[in-house]
């Protein structure tokens, strides 16, 4: 891998992971469109560069929400302690893990079905266009917003197994908490933050079950530079992404996210029905 395949690939986990067009797709699609033998063929090397990619998105989202993670670490420790929920920042952060279990849970049974039959680029290209279409639907809905601090359990548990439907690539994990928070009638600014703040325990999570998974095989020969790299970029990029998109939410829809998707979509499956790249990524 050379380092400017690593930075591209940072750039585009950074800013894709936050912004609602699926970096999980993007990850798959990159490498196929510039035909990257090097990551289309090596599985591992690929497995293992996605945790260091994650490692930097991770660190990207905890920066930026540190004052509100150290309140709710704390919140959460005090709702132990005491043995009740009696403040709304020890409510948001149990339900904020509550909201990891669904995919976490299907996301570790699936694994192997996720891996080996999802991240076809023709499926990318169909789930792009299907939930840009899904993003259309409920970003023009009209309603009367409510309070964030408002949600229960079952809120918290529809916006995980919402998150669960991103574990097929060209969905968005950003992009489907951010519908259900809005299908509960939240802001696009507040279902932004949850969504973000849903990110830490999420990514942080994965990204240690993949290097548990993969701890006994260490780096491959002759990538620590380009794993740094992208490692920084990633966090670079991601920072970036986080900032620009809770500000643009204030005062935007998501139709630029809309179109972008539904763009890339129709590409894909162009390029395929053309012949230049294989519609399976092998």
């Amino acid at each position: 891998m050379s380092i400017i395949q690593a930075i591209i690939l940072g750039l585009v986990q950074g800013l894709t992971e936050f912004l609602p067009i699926s970096s999980s797709g993007h990850l798959i699609l990159v490498p196929w469109l510039f035909n990257w033998h090097v990551l289309l063929n090596n599985a591992d090397l690929n497995k293992t560069f996605d945790v260091a990619l994650h490692l930097g998105t991770f660190v990207a989202v905890l920066v930026y929400f540190w004052h509100d993670v150290t309140h709710l670490l704390a919140a959460w420790g005090r709702s132990i302690a005491r043995r009740s929920i009696a403040d709304p920042e020890s409510r948001l952060a149990w339900l904020l893990l509550l909201s990891t279990v669904p995919a976490g849970v299907i996301g570790v049974l699936g694994e192997k079905f996720i891996e080996t039959r999802l991240g076809k680029p023709w499926l990318i290209a169909v789930a792009m266009i299907l939930f840009a279409l899904v993003m259309w639907v409920i970003d023009r809905r009209a309603y009367k917003p409510r309070p964030l601090e408002t949600m229960g359990p079952k809120g918290a548990l529809g916006i995980g197994f919402a998150q669960a439907l991103a574990l097929w690539p060209g969905v968005s994990r950003s992009g489907v908490t951010m519908m259900a928070g809005m299908l509960l009638k939240f802001t696009r600014e507040n279902a932004a933050r949850y969504s973000f703040l849903l990110t830490i325990p999420v990514i942080g999570g994965a990204a240690a079950y993949k290097a548990l998974k993969l701890a006994h095989t260490g780096l491959p020969a002759g990538t620590a530079m380009p794993f740094a790299v992208g490692t920084l970029t990633a966090a670079v990029s991601g920072f970036a992404a986080v900032w620009f998109l809770i500000g643009y939410l204030k005062t935007h829809t998501f139709r630029i996210f809309i179109i972008y998707r539904l763009v890339v979509g129709i590409a894909v499956l162009a390029i395929i029905l053309s012949g230049a790249r294989s519609a399976t990524g092998i």
